[in-house]
């Protein structure tokens, strides 16, 4: 199975993958056609971003250098977790995962073990999404992934039921954190990690 779901991302074809909060359309992320394919078979809006998921933090920094610094320290701090940061992407790496901001990237290191992590360890990093239509419910099994979008993916990883809740979004690209959507992790909890990660506290 593990081999399978592999091979699809390496061929460019969308798979569905379990995270540590909700099942997730995953793709490779290194070629924009890709993403336009994620994109279409979700029905999501170009304008709209989606998260560049590794296995560790290590993985997102070989492939997004200018994290190195105070965004990495703020990466290890939270990450593995039900965390998506967003942080300033000056040389526009993967634009096509920006939506609207180029200069922005999402980065994702779910807390996961067993045969999705292999197989992030194999690919390197995936972009990824929830397997849901846009304003559906967050799939938290398989069975609930859309018809529509569970069939035309060349693979999937089964890993009974999960949490149900998305990851919390957090603007990292200003003078202060930003919520962008409340998610696993309260809000204001989410803030206070990151001030203390950023040596700010958590006033």
């Amino acid at each position: 199975m593990i081999d399978a779901v592999v091979a699809a991302l390496e061929a460019g074809a969308p798979v569905l993958l379990p995270t540590d909060t909700v099942y997730g359309l995953a793709a490779n992320p290194r070629r924009e056609e890709y993403a336009r394919r994620l994109y279409a078979l979700k029905g999501r809006a170009a304008e709209q971003p989606t998260a560049l998921v590794a296995a560790d933090v290590g993985v997102l920094v070989e492939l997004v250098p200018e994290l190195r610094g105070a965004a990495e320290d703020v990466a290890r701090a939270l990450l593995p977790g039900p965390y998506t940061l967003v942080f300033p992407n000056p040389r526009r790496r993967f634009p096509w995962l920006g939506g609207s901001r180029a200069d922005t990237i999402g980065v994702r290191v779910p807390a996961l073990d067993g045969e999705v992590a292999a197989v992030l360890a194999r690919v390197g990093a995936v972009m990824a999404t929830s397997a849901n239509l846009p304003g559906g419910p967050d799939p938290r099994r398989l069975d609930d992934v859309p018809a529509q979008i569970r069939s035309a993916c060349a693979g999937e990883l089964d890993a009974g039921e999960l949490p149900g809740t998305p990851s919390t979004v957090l603007d990292l690209t200003g003078d202060e954190p930003r919520v962008l959507r409340e998610g696993a992790v309260p809000g204001i909890e989410a803030v206070a990690c990151v001030r203390a990660a950023a040596g700010g506290g958590a006033e």
